[in-house]
C-alpha cells in the first residue's frame, strides 16, 4: 500500500481551529522560505468562517505563531461565475468572513478575484484566470503545473471538492490549469475550477470537514472502494501523504480509517 493521507479528528471546532492555525503558519513559513511568498488556493462553503476562527485570534507571538498576511497570495480553488458582491460568490464569502476582519497593521494579502468582464463567457473566464496563475507561477511552457504552497478545500455531501463533481468529465481534464463548468449539479451552474492535477500537485493539501452531516460521505471516501473514485478520494490518492484532513469527532464517527494522533 502506498502512502496515505493524514486524518485528524478534534473534539470541537475551537481545538480544530488552533491546530489548523499552526498547520497553516507552518505552510506559510515554508513557502516564504522557498520563494518569499505564501501562495494558496481557497474554497468556499463553511471554510472561510473556520479560517477566520483559526487566523484572526491572538497568537502567541514569534515566527512560529505569526500570520504574515502581507506575504500571502490568494487564489480561488473554484469560483462561481457571478458578480463579486453576489451571495454565491466565494470571493464575497472570503471577504466578509476573513479579509474585511484582518486587523489594521496585520498586512493585506494579494487576492485574485475573477475578471467580471467575462461573466457571459465561462471558457474565457477560465482562460483569464489561468493566465493570472501563469503570471504568478511562471509561463505554462516552463512549468507543467503550478505548485501551490497550500490548498484549503472543503468536501461536499456528494464527495465533490472545488467544482469537481462525481463522475463529471472535468475529472479527466489533464491539460488545463483552470477549467470551466457550465452544468454544475449544484447551483449556480456556471463556475470555474482548478483541475485535479493542479490540486494534487500542491506542496500541501488540507480538507476541512466538520459536523455529523459529513459522517456518511467521509466513511465512503475513507473506507470504501467506490469512495476512492469520488473527487475527494481522487485527491487523497493523488496527494497521498501531502493531504491532511481536519475534522471533528462528529464527522468521523463512523470512519474506520486510522486517525493521526497529532500534527
Amino acid at each position: 500500500m502506498g502512502k496515505q493521507p493524514n486524518l485528524y479528528a478534534f473534539d470541537d471546532i475551537s481545538t480544530l481551529a488552533t491546530k489548523l492555525r499552526a498547520y497553516i503558519i507552518q505552510c506559510q513559513n515554508s513557502g516564504i522560505e522557498r520563494h518569499g511568498l505564501f501562495k494558496l488556493a481557497v474554497s468556499g462553503g463553511s471554510l472561510p468562517a473556520t479560517l477566520a476562527k483559526a487566523l484572526l485570534g491572538p497568537g502567541e507571538g514569534g515566527s512560529e505563531d505569526t500570520v504574515d498576511f502581507a506575504k500571502w497570495e490568494i487564489f480561488f480553488a473554484d469560483e462561481r461565475v457571478v458578480p463579486l458582491d453576489h451571495v454565491d460568490s466565494n470571493y464575497k464569502l472570503l471577504k466578509d468572513e476573513l479579509l474585511d476582519k484582518i486587523p489594521t497593521g496585520a498586512g493585506r494579502p494579494k487576492v485574485h478575484p475573477i475578471d467580471l468582464q467575462y461573466l457571459d463567457d465561462v471558457q474565457e473566464m477560465a482562460d483569464q484566470y489561468q493566465d493570472a496563475l501563469m503570471q504568478s507561477f511562471a509561463a505554462k511552457d516552463s512549468v507543467k503545473l503550478p505548485m501551490f504552497d497550500l490548498l484549503l478545500l472543503g468536501c461536499g455531501p456528494d464527495g465533490h471538492t472545488c467544482s469537481l463533481f462525481p463522475n463529471h468529465e472535468l475529472l479527466r481534464e489533464s491539460d488545463a490549469w483552470v477549467a470551466p463548468i457550465e452544468d454544475s449539479p449544484k447551483p449556480p451552474a456556471k463556475r470555474i475550477t482548478l483541475s485535479l492535477p493542479v490540486v494534487t500537485h500542491g506542496v500541501k493539501i488540507a480538507f476541512i470537514a466538520t459536523g455529523a452531516g459529513k459522517k456518511d460521505i467521509l466513511k465512503q471516501i475513507f473506507d470504501t472502494e467506490e469512495g476512492r473514485s469520488l473527487p475527494c478520494g481522487l485527491v487523497n490518492a493523488g496527494g497521498a501523504e501531502k493531504v491532511s484532513w481536519f475534522t471533528d469527532t462528529g464527522a468521523v464517527e463512523a470512519v474506520a480509517f486510522p486517525r493521526r494522533g497529532s500534527l
